[in-house]
């Protein structure tokens, strides 16, 4: 296994608008506006490994109807868990829940699934393959039928985007979009909708392990 990073070091990438990190929270953050667009009425949100939650904290802070959506943020570091609630607190977002646990096992999602909106977002290119094809597998059980699926994985090591896409039509997705960036990390972004039937979540199972 490779030394983990720094991953409050790691956030402060956010800070520089010429980064990877900056053009995919911007492209993540328009396709969570688009998918509350797309879903009238009362909505639920689950970002898996979720940092900081400012993808969607940010976005519902600056809607009329954010009460409307129920979010769980899971992010197993405790500062940063924290950081994610004082800001959720900032926003004046109640409906926001941070679960300080690991978003690798099955249990921890009780309660909070099937989603409307599920973020998968900086998760991909840290796992092995075999767990990457495994998670995608499962992620039906993580939605409701027509729920938006986001994902992410940088190409700077090894491009597997093509396989991954064609994993998720395999689980009984359609993409509604995909958009990439040939510089730095090369990092690539999909958004998918699961025309799938309802799927039931297995207790007590491992998804994945981050190794890098």
């Amino acid at each position: 296994m490779s030394e983990l990073r720094d991953y409050q070091e790691w956030h402060r990438i956010y800070d520089d608008p010429t980064s990877g990190l900056s053009w995919r929270l911007q492209i993540v953050q328009r396709y969570i506006r688009e998918a509350l667009d797309r879903h009238p009425g009362p909505m639920r949100v689950v970002s898996v490994c979720s940092g900081d939650g400012r993808d969607v904290i940010d976005v519902l802070a600056r809607r009329d109807d954010a009460d409307r959506v129920g979010v769980t943020l899971i992010e197993l570091h405790p500062q940063i868990a924290a950081d994610a609630r004082d800001a959720a607190a900032a926003a004046g977002l109640s409906q926001v829940e941070v679960r300080t646990a690991d978003a690798g096992v099955t249990d921890t999602y009780a309660g909070a699934v099937p989603a409307d909106l599920v973020l998968m977002v900086g998760i991909f290119g840290n796992i092995t393959d075999a767990d990457l094809e495994g998670t995608v597998a499962a992620a039906p059980a993580l939605c409701s039928p027509g729920a938006t699926l986001l994902w992410s994985r940088g190409r700077d090591r090894t491009d597997r985007n093509d396989a991954v896409r064609g994993w998720f039509a395999d689980a009984g997705f359609t993409e509604l979009d995909y958009a990439s960036r040939d510089i730095g990390s090369r990092p690539a972004l999909g958004a998918m909708r699961y025309d799938g039937e309802p799927q039931s979540l297995t207790a007590g199972r491992r998804l994945f392990t981050f190794v890098h």
